[in-house]
């Protein structure tokens, strides 16, 4: 069993880091909620220690290992609370942990099923399990500092700006505007212009 995998940063794709040990290359899955930290953990010459969760994912007649990386224990234990859902597996857990944790573990803890719904493979059925499952255990996970302030998903950037404005312009402070907008967006990822993002914060501040 891996537990742990130190080496420098080969290759960098999308959901996944080749980290070269020794002249040997180990492809380590990592969940995007983990990734955004990497560039912080990583040293100057490209060289990253990872936690690591080994499993053998089953296809059919055979079992290929799988490595999935984290930057720390904590991280490590919230993948293998959520794993114990019923029908989460460690792949789907990968693919859905695209918000912080502490954001996840805080909207299971409040049972917020629009933010656990805007989670990658996880619908209104799943949300409501790993509810049932995990509410009142993964408060711990919620006290991390893992955000990254002022961070805006993807293409948004355009039209939180001009949100912006508008609330600038109906006397909120710029930081009490800003954190209405970030929340209005996490609440609703598929916001896609000014005009959604402020009926989303009117209907948070109700």
């Amino acid at each position: 069993m891996i537990s742990q995998i130190s080496g420098k940063i080969k290759k960098r794709r999308p959901s996944s880091l080749e980290i070269d040990v020794n002249g040997i290359s180990y492809e380590v899955m990592i969940p995007p909620a983990v990734m955004k930290g990497v560039d912080k953990a990583k040293a100057a010459d490209e060289t990253i220690a990872l936690i690591t969760y080994h499993y053998y994912q089953m296809d059919q007649s055979k079992a290929t290992p799988v490595l999935v990386g984290f930057l720390n224990e904590i991280e490590k234990d919230f993948f293998e609370q959520f794993i114990t859902v019923s029908g989460v597996g460690p792949k789907a857990a990968c693919r859905a942990l695209t918000l912080a944790i502490s954001e996840i573990a805080a909207a299971i803890d409040r049972g917020d099923m629009a933010v656990l719904k805007s989670l990658p493979g996880i619908g209104e059925q799943k949300a409501r399990e790993i509810v049932a499952k995990l509410q009142g255990k993964v408060g711990k996970f919620a006290l991390m500092q893992d955000k990254c302030k002022g961070e805006l998903p993807a293409g948004k950037e355009n039209i939180t700006e001009e949100a912006l404005s508008v609330l600038l312009q109906l006397q909120y402070k710029k930081n009490e505007a800003q954190e209405m907008i970030n929340k209005a967006i996490r609440r609703n990822p598929k916001i896609v212009s000014c005009e959604d993002i402020l009926n989303e914060v009117y209907r948070g501040s109700k």
